[in-house]
């Protein structure tokens, strides 16, 4: 259970971060001046970057298991939330919401997987309390951004890096 809570814990964190990307593009729209097809481009670029890459890294991941993807996925995440911050330009935007989507991706299949293996055979009740996490960090991600980014501006998404930095430090592989 120790296992499913921490793998629950970093699906939270994960989806938290992946929500905080969706909820800043009102700022971002209004510190670049974009208008609302480059903000869908942004969507479009995060999205492929969190979903289309997922089935990749799995069939990757089964290959070549690896006890440090969830750290990597992290700082994936960590890298593109320090470039969004400090991003003065749409192709700057662009490359932080695929780092963030691509720790996204990494994160996901490989958590899974090790749900699937932590589960003892309760595999429903495994996969829920994954699930919990994942839908937590998702609900709260926007409410965290309108108290943290939207009163102080784009260069306080930082505070996101600094809390993925401090996941990144205190997980150690599971294997």
């Amino acid at each position: 259970m120790a296992v499913l809570f921490a793998l629950s814990l970093a699906h939270f964190f994960n989806d938290m971060f992946q929500s905080v990307v969706s909820a800043v593009y009102p700022v971002i729209r209004d510190n670049l001046g974009l208008s609302f097809g480059q903000i869908g481009l942004i969507a479009l670029a995060y999205q492929i970057c969190a979903s289309v890459f997922q089935p990749v890294f799995g069939v990757v991941f089964d290959r070549k298991p690896n006890p440090w993807y969830l750290t990597m996925g992290t700082t994936s995440t960590m890298i593109g939330l320090v470039l969004l911050a400090y991003s003065g330009s749409l192709w700057m935007v662009l490359t932080a919401v695929c780092f963030v989507g691509l720790g996204s991706s990494i994160i996901h299949p490989e958590a899974s997987k090790l749900t699937h293996f932590a589960s003892g055979g309760k595999h429903g009740l495994a996969q829920s309390i994954f699930q919990v996490g994942g839908n937590f960090g998702s609900s709260i991600g926007p409410l965290l951004a309108a108290w943290i980014i939207a009163p102080y501006g784009q260069k306080y998404i930082v505070v996101f890096a600094f809390i993925a930095i401090i996941s990144i430090l205190t997980k150690r592989p599971i294997t």
